[in-house]
């Protein structure tokens, strides 16, 4: 397995500069924290939050008016919509599978390449990719927003400023609603805090032979896809495995898995071919289908199918239960932002 680090040194050094224990940062296992990574330039409040869901859910930020991010992104069930490919505001479709985005504010950059280094970022490409929102005026969309009859003193109140409906501030406001949905409590956070009941003896023996295959050596963390943001990985970083792993299984052309050259888009450099940047597993029974191109159709198709690309094994029906069964034990609750009316 092949794991690939942007800028992580540097990280390192500062860690031991300045005596702060970098364990934690590679520790396998980790529960969820209490808060995502926060930028100094855009804190959480509670009224840029608010705002960052009602546009969340309003197709004004679509060119024709009829798309939200939640219809790609349903926030009731994980952050996709279980598709393998999402039809955009113009109808035309992604070029990757959509993400979930639960716990996205515990990443450190975007997008399956890994080429966008914050939410705010990405929040203005969305809305600009014909391919999504379509919006590619974004003059058009503050001119929406400051004729609606709300959103002016919205904005107001979230940045204190009359002159608050701006592109910049609207990545800011969608960037912290979804740094606040984090989803707590799930069986295997509740099993690290002592509940030892809380993973079935399935899902125990799924832990073990998740470590036993190798598949820790990428998904491990906070997230289950790499060092723990933090001292060791700041906003910008990347972390970053080659998939398919072992080529010239069946699965390449089957699945299409070798068609999609993936970071080497972003860098052009030939050792990038097929690399990404390593997915969470937090709640991923909650977003088939599976892989960059939505090709693994079920939970149990992608486990099987990656042991064999990632490790050349072929997985007995009992390994892929129990891993099953470990991997929907990181499902977490409801984020609370989303308990309350819109």
């Amino acid at each position: 397995m092949f794991v690939f680090f942007n800028n992580i040194l540097m990280g390192l050094v500062f860690i031991f500069v300045i005596g702060i224990n970098p364990v934690f940062a590679f520790d396998y296992l980790q529960k969820l924290p209490k808060q995502p990574l926060v930028p100094i330039k855009n804190p959480q409040t509670s009224e840029k939050i608010e705002l960052g869901k009602r546009l969340f859910y309003d197709p004004l930020l679509s060119k024709k008016n009829t798309h939200s991010c939640n219809d790609c992104h349903n926030l009731l069930s994980g952050g996709d919509d279980d598709q393998a490919y999402s039809i955009g505001a113009n109808g035309h479709p992604s070029k990757r599978n959509t993400p979930g985005l639960w716990n996205i504010g515990l990443q450190t950059v975007l997008y399956w390449d890994g080429r966008s280094k914050t939410l705010e970022k990405q929040a203005l490409d969305h809305i600009k990719d014909p391919a999504i929102m379509g919006m590619g005026d974004l003059n058009l969309l503050v001119k929406h927003l400051a004729e609606s009859p709300q959103y002016p003193a919205l904005f107001k109140r979230a940045f204190h400023s009359n002159n608050a409906v701006t592109p910049k501030n609207v990545a800011k406001a969608l960037a912290s609603f979804q740094r606040a949905l984090l989803s707590p409590n799930s069986p295997f956070d509740r099993y690290l805090n002592g509940e030892r009941h809380a993973l079935s003896k399935a899902a125990i023996k799924g832990m073990e032979e998740f470590s036993n295959m190798g598949c820790l050596a990428c998904h491990f963390g906070v997230s289950f896809s790499g060092p723990a943001p933090g001292p060791a990985m700041k906003m910008g970083d990347g972390f970053y495995e080659l998939f398919p792993n072992n080529l010239g299984s069946q699965y390449d052309k089957s699945m299409g898995l070798t068609e999609d050259l993936g970071r080497f888009y972003v860098t052009n450099k030939p050792n990038h071919k097929y690399l990404w940047r390593v997915p969470p597993l937090r709640n991923i029974a909650l977003t088939a289908p599976y892989f960059h191109n939505g090709s693994a159709k079920t939970l149990r198709e992608a486990v099987k199918v990656m042991g064999k690309v990632q490790f050349d094994k072929d997985l007995s029906e009992e390994q892929i239960t129990n891993i099953v069964a470990f991997l929907n034990s990181l499902t977490g609750e409801l984020p609370s932002i989303l308990r309350n009316k819109q």
